[in-house]
């Protein structure tokens, strides 16, 4: 659907061109969810502006359903690629249905009414994203989630082959991130859409996209499955600072604690593994195989706490048991 030959984006100013990042050769296929990566000044932006037609690559070439981008007119590419901006629209007295009626526009003319084919078409691209109770409604008056639908209702009214987004789950709470995400799969796949996004937003990333592009300082970029990256071990260099570690059997990131102190534990489990995780956050590595003067025992509806010079103390909370292992010294 989209073809990018040894791309170079960035800016033109006076003392000359600009370059973000250069050299990119990749593809974005139809049908697929496909997530862009990258620290903060990669020009992941300026990447997704250059992909939108809003800005001119400095170099190479950017093919769309077997056309040069730069052949387009601004009324033929409104009608191939639709696009969906981080910025919250800043809009009064707007109903929500007339708000997605403005990606019929290039089928209207911006100043056309709606015909009966176009408001169908507004009607269907609300209910797609479950924004059908939403017509009604203000613009001003939805939440950050409700109107992240209904700007991709919008894109969708457009019916445009291609969405492309700048960061769509900024701003929005963990669940509706989840929602949005899932929402974007849910379009690549049953639509036959191509639906590339960028995002900061790693591990919902890496658990729907069905393609993931790693961007690195001047465009550097690692393409594939999320497994394929994790199995070359690309995904482990993307992010290499401290405090950070990528969990191969998971295919996350997390966080990496400084252990100082290693205890033996005793059990198995979710309660189990809910202690290991508590104790990392303070410093402790435990496991069925260390050797250690002290030793947790997870038993039915309690924790069981000893070590060498002191009687064996219970707790019947993680936090309890966190107290008893805080007033002690490790050897």
């Amino acid at each position: 659907m989209i073809q990018l030959n040894d791309l170079c984006v960035g800016y033109r100013t006076k003392r000359g061109p600009k370059v973000v990042a250069e050299g990119i050769n990749a593809c974005i296929e139809s049908g697929e969810l496909t997530c862009l990566l990258g620290a903060n000044g990669v020009g992941k932006s300026t990447l997704l502006r250059t992909l939108s037609g809003f800005q001119p690559q400095l170099g190479g070439s950017i093919w769309v359903e077997g056309k040069e981008l730069a052949a387009y007119t601004d009324k033929e590419l409104a009608r191939v690629v639709g696009v969906v901006l981080t910025e919250r629209p800043d809009v009064h007295n707007l109903s929500v249905e007339d708000l997605i009626g403005l990606g019929r526009s290039p089928y209207t003319g911006f100043w056309g009414g709606l015909r009966q084919m176009d408001k169908e078409a507004v009607a269907q691209a609300a209910g797609w994203v479950g924004a059908g109770d939403l017509l009604g409604r203000m613009v001003d008056t939805l939440s950050d989630g409700e109107r992240q639908k209904v700007m991709i209702a919008k894109a969708l009214a457009q019916e445009t082959p291609v969405i492309l987004l700048d960061e769509p789950t900024a701003f929005l709470d963990f669940p509706s991130k989840v929602e949005i995400m899932q929402l974007l799969h849910r379009i690549s796949r049953q639509m036959r859409k191509t639906v590339f996004l960028s995002t900061h937003d790693l591990d919902l990333a890496l658990q729907l996209a069905d393609k993931v592009w790693l961007m690195g300082q001047g465009g550097r970029l690692s393409v594939g499955t999320p497994e394929d990256l994790t199995l070359d071990g690309a995904m482990a260099r993307f992010i290499v600072r401290k405090g950070v570690a990528f969990d191969e059997q998971e295919g996350l990131f997390r966080v990496e604690h400084e252990c100082v102190h290693l205890i033996r534990l005793l059990g198995e489990g979710l309660r189990a593994e809910m202690i290991k995780k508590a104790l990392r956050r303070n410093g402790i590595e435990a496991g069925s195989e260390v050797r250690s003067d002290v030793c947790v025992e997870v038993r039915e509806g309690e924790y069981v706490l000893t070590c060498s010079g002191r009687s064996p103390q219970a707790a019947t909370s993680v936090e309890g048991l966190l107290r008893l292992l805080m007033s002690i010294s490790f050897s």
